[in-house]
């Protein structure tokens, strides 16, 4: 047991790690983590997960909430909390070979996406004087919830791989501003997740306590140091991590043919 614990506080360190350096992302390899580092069920895993990225992202958004968008974080929030529990039904009715298989090509879709882009901002959304254009881009801001929420309840992950993108390419937000608003809407998302998965699951409170409070602490030491790094470099350094975990998810499910 002690051997446990000490894997879920190191995982946890990394994934707190990572979160709090790029905003989000860093969420898509707690499942994996938790899974084949830890030893847990998926059952068990994916809430687990959930419980972790949801306080370690509001640990990362402390010390950014000054610049959180928070009529779009909303937006994000309203439509992804209702698709999370779609995602969580559809979740219950797979087998887990599958959610898994399912998992890794979403983390490397995530990782071929880092890899491609750079720091471009300033979608069809954004404002001459900075603002977003409503009427046009309201739509387009709760299809985008829509689609991270139902991820996040299927997958358990907390969707900042898809909202940062989202928020920068197609509504036009600076980085910053797209990287705080992402943790506030991880936070809403993985909440309302973890919810509609608690009905008819368990989790262990020892692991999910040492994770989460390591992941903590790396995301509030992570955060501070982030505005110090290139974010790009950090962008595409974990797109080949994320890329190399997905790989080794589809073999290990192809070998054993469950989770």
């Amino acid at each position: 047991m002690i051997g446990t614990l000490v894997l879920a506080t190191a995982f946890g360190l990394v994934v707190g790690a990572l979160l709090g350096l790029l905003g989000g992302g860093g969420s898509i390899l707690a499942v994996p983590a938790l899974v084949y580092g830890v030893g847990l069920p998926l059952a068990e895993a994916v809430p687990t997960s959930l419980l972790v990225v949801g306080l370690s992202s509001a640990a990362g958004a402390l010390p950014r909430l000054k610049q959180v968008q928070w009529r779009l974080a909303l937006v994000f929030a309203v439509t992804g909390g209702v698709a999370a529990f779609a995602g969580t039904a559809v979740n219950k009715l797979l087998d887990p070979s599958i959610v898994l298989l399912g998992f890794a090509a979403v983390m490397i879709a995530a990782a071929v996406r880092m890899l491609r882009s750079g720091d471009a901002v300033g979608g069809s959304c954004a404002l001459p004087g900075g603002g977003v254009h409503w009427r046009s881009c309201l739509p387009k801001a709760a299809a985008a919830g829509v689609v991270v929420g139902f991820l996040t309840g299927l997958f358990g992950v907390g969707g900042g791989f898809l909202i940062i993108p989202a928020l920068t390419l197609l509504l036009g937000l600076p980085m910053a501003a797209a990287t705080a608003t992402s943790l506030v809407v991880i936070v809403a998302n993985s909440a309302s997740a973890l919810v509609a998965h608690l009905g008819d699951t368990t989790i262990d409170v020892s692991v999910a306590t040492a994770f989460t409070a390591a992941s903590v602490v790396a995301a509030l030491a992570a955060g501070r140091l982030a505005p110090k790094l290139s974010g790009l470099k950090l962008r595409r350094g974990f797109a080949v991590l994320v890329l190399l975990v997905a790989i080794y998810v589809v073999l290990r499910t192809a070998i054993s043919g469950t989770a």
